[in-house]
């Protein structure tokens, strides 16, 4: 381990379920409002937009979750590289906000209902 920052090696030292717990994005005001939650954890399909960084300000669908690099591909977000080609810009999670989420698993879909129903009774 390099880092001398413990939250950074924290990070490091989570098993595959870890990381994937701590690879959340926050909702816009629409969805949070909607839900009752703040963030939810990242996924391939999601809609999001990015808040910082160099590429602030670009909106696209998440192309792949690399979780071992706790990063994310976004549609459109791209380098050229020295042959021409281009390969997808990793992107940390914490630096985008979903617009849209992909409710196509039937779990994450009845876990945000559920979510919303217990919010709704408080």
């Amino acid at each position: 381990m390099t880092s001398t920052k413990p939250k950074v090696q924290r990070k490091a030292n989570h098993s595959r379920e870890g990381k994937v717990a701590v690879m959340r994005a926050p909702l816009s005001k629409e969805l949070s409002q909607q839900y009752g939650l703040k963030n939810v954890s990242i996924r391939k399909g999601d809609s999001v937009t990015v808040a910082r960084g160099d590429y602030s300000g670009h909106e696209g669908k998440v192309i792949s979750v690399l979780i071992s690099k706790m990063r994310i591909n976004v549609e459109g977000i791209n380098m050229s590289k020295l042959d021409g080609t281009s390969k997808p810009v990793p992107i940390s999670p914490s630096k985008v906000m979903i617009n849209k989420l992909d409710l196509s698993d039937k779990k994450r879909k009845s876990f945000l209902e559920e979510k919303r129903r217990s919010k709704s009774k408080e």
